[in-house]
């Protein structure tokens, strides 16, 4: 009698709103491909942290104070008398790191197994809009609580907008909302932080999805497991049920559906993610200072500097670029080129093949080198500048330029591996 019932109600939402063939055209049916390994869990990973920071964030503005007078006191309020307040914040601020920790992974995947070559351009450039529009977001959450550290930082940061030329000061302006950074800069940063920026970030990811459904899931291999249709013999074709929107367009090929085969490995990736999460939530919620600094148990102080302004950790790289350039126009153009180098990726590298395992030691040698400098970059950025750090800066700088610009010359005419037309396991 339940099964009828509940039977009863999905043949009638279906008849008004497709769930059931939804479900199975991007979940329950979708062709995966049957070789991934370990670096395909960050992306789902990425989706749970995402749902955690709406969550923890909507519980949080309940008792949240968006003004100068007020902000510091609501968080001091959530911490030390809300019910599970401090856990709801220390979800919130560890989740954030835990965003970028697996957003990079998630990007160095792809740059190893080429998840950003055709056909999956469009898939690639959705999912650096959505890294910008982190990085948007974390930044005006670092404002939010209002302490000494989110004060001055913010500070740095708007103040760059003000070397543009001709229209640099009024937009540093137009950013505060007022002369100088107050409670109008925080409650408009607030605004973005709770309502625009999050409505973009799904939308972005919903594209992303579905960008990724339409041209097909890469693999450890960059085989293409989704070929023209007519071009697999009947008996080679994967033997499991998938949606017919793809076996109408293609052959699919050494594939499984994401449930319940990916959608199973994925719970246990989580599992193993929730254990260190819940690890660092508990025992080390500040990071050794590196997910809440030390000034930020202070309230914001116009008149008193922290020793070190530096940002948070995971825009580290991109502060040490900018700071290794002595002009503060130059040091920004750099910085915004290092982000744009990696939007056009695509287009640098001008290769076939696409997995790092049949290509050459030459671009096995670069992509190793630009990661390296990335973590150095890292470090630095979250360092007092000094004269050897300042040097290091450059040189890791020209590491990190110089893997776009090695890979535009190799990649054209590579001495790569022949590349198996089939997934081998």
């Amino acid at each position: 009698m339940l099964t009828k019932l509940v039977t009863d109600l999905m043949g009638w939402v279906d008849k008004r709103l497709p769930v059931t063939e939804a479900w199975n055209k991007h979940v329950g049916q979708y062709p995966a491909p049957k070789n991934f390994n370990f670096w395909y869990f960050f992306g789902s990973l990425a989706m749970l942290v995402l749902v955690n920071q709406i969550l923890t964030g909507v519980w949080l503005t309940m008792n949240y104070e968006p003004s100068g007078e007020g902000a510091f006191a609501s968080i001091e309020y959530i911490m030390r008398d809300v019910d599970y307040g401090w856990l709801l914040r220390y979800m919130h601020s560890t989740g954030a790191s835990a965003f970028f920790v697996v957003v990079y992974l998630h990007m160095m995947r792809g740059l190893m197994y080429g998840s950003y070559q055709k056909p999956r351009e469009l898939l690639w450039i959705f999912g650096m809009l959505i890294y910008l529009v982190l990085m948007a977001e974390a930044f005006m959450g670092y404002l939010l609580p209002w302490g000494n550290m989110s004060f001055w930082g913010a500070q740095v940061i708007i103040s760059l907008f003000g070397a543009i030329p001709i229209v640099g000061e009024d937009l540093a302006t137009w950013i505060k909302g007022d002369y100088v950074i107050s409670g109008a800069t925080l409650n408009r940063f607030f605004a973005l932080h709770v309502i625009a920026l999050p409505l973009v970030l799904v939308i972005l990811v919903f594209l992303h999805i579905l960008a990724l459904h339409e041209v097909g899931s890469n693999n450890p291999e960059g085989v293409e497991t989704k070929k023209p249709k007519g071009s697999v013999k009947p008996e080679e074709l994967s033997k499991f049920k998938f949606h017919e929107s793809y076996t109408k367009k293609y052959d699919i090929v050494d594939s499984i559906p994401f449930h319940p085969y990916y959608s199973v490995k994925d719970i246990m990736g989580v599992a193993g993610f929730l254990i260190l999460f819940c690890w660092v939530m508990f025992f080390f919620p500040e990071g050794g200072g590196y997910f809440i600094e030390a000034p930020n148990f202070t309230p914001a102080n116009g008149l008193k500097t922290p020793e070190h302004i530096a940002p948070v950790w995971y825009f580290g790289p991109f502060y040490t670029i900018l700071r290794v350039v002595p002009d503060k126009l130059g040091g920004m153009l750099l910085m915004f080129a290092a982000i744009g180098m990696l939007f056009a990726l695509p287009w640098f590298d001008r290769g076939t093949v696409k997995s790092v395992r049949f290509r050459s030691k030459w671009h096995l040698a670069n992509l190793i080198q630009f990661a390296i400098c990335f973590i150095i970059l890292g470090i630095l950025g979250t360092m007092p500048a000094t004269p050897i750090a300042n040097l290091i800066g450059v040189i890791t700088t020209c590491g990190y330029f110089g893997f776009f610009i090695a890979l535009w010359f190799y990649s054209k005419n590579e001495n790569t591996k022949p590349v198996p037309e089939r997934v081998s396991h």
